[in-house]
């Protein structure tokens, strides 16, 4: 079969991403460790003996990130629909974050606790028909914000992926209404020509 355009210069982007390459030298299983990390540190986000919440964890390399960072001082939730190759010092819960049993998994795993920082970086299956892909990705983020307004401390962070578009005002604007601090981040790991940027909320003004 012969691939198109678009295909062949996400192979050759991929090949040569220096990301990729450290990836795969520091042992991540994903460029997008690198996201994570620069948030981390440019927000001071991370510090031992929290509870952190990892929504859309596979194939793991955030969980990846915040295990090696705690480094057993603090605990990690991850969750995905997908199935996820074990990382230590991690909990994962697979299925549906959104449906009621899995739902009550995730408490029952928190086990009282409030997690002090919630990360998402979901992103839907891409079709191609841009406004789709883009409804698709506010719904994706919005699910991720409810879910961190149902669990996170008082006082807690939280980051997610968005994509600029239709939407994304609307989004943030329900974003500064539950945050103290709201501000949009652009990794050096996330590729310039793509829409993707990270929200981050400071200071969660409780339920």
């Amino acid at each position: 079969m012969t691939r198109s355009k678009s295909s062949n210069r996400w192979l050759d982007e991929h090949v040569n991403d220096p990301y990729v390459k450290l990836a795969q030298k520091d042992g991540y299983r994903s460029r997008a460790s690198y996201k994570l990390l620069e948030l981390l540190d440019k927000d001071r986000l991370l510090q031992g003996g929290m509870l952190v919440m990892d929504l859309g964890s596979a194939p793991g390399g955030w969980s990846q990130v915040l295990s090696r960072k705690l480094g057993g001082k603090g605990r990690v939730i991850a969750t995905d629909i997908l199935p996820m190759d074990p990382v230590d010092q991690v909990e994962f819960i697979q299925g549906d974050f959104t449906s009621d049993d899995v739902f009550q998994k995730i408490l029952d795993t928190l086990g009282g606790q409030r997690p002090d920082l919630v990360l998402s970086d979901i992103a839907p299956n891409i079709s191609g028909v841009a406004a789709a892909d883009q409804a698709a990705s506010i719904y994706l983020v919005e699910l991720a914000l409810d879910m961190a307004r149902r669990v996170l401390k008082p006082g807690g962070d939280f980051v997610a992926k968005l994509f600029q578009g239709e939407g994304s005002d609307a989004y943030l604007k329900e974003l500064r209404a539950s945050f103290d601090k709201v501000v949009i981040r652009k990794p050096s790991a996330s590729r310039p020509r793509s829409r993707e940027v990270y929200v981050v909320g400071k200071g969660f003004k409780g339920a």
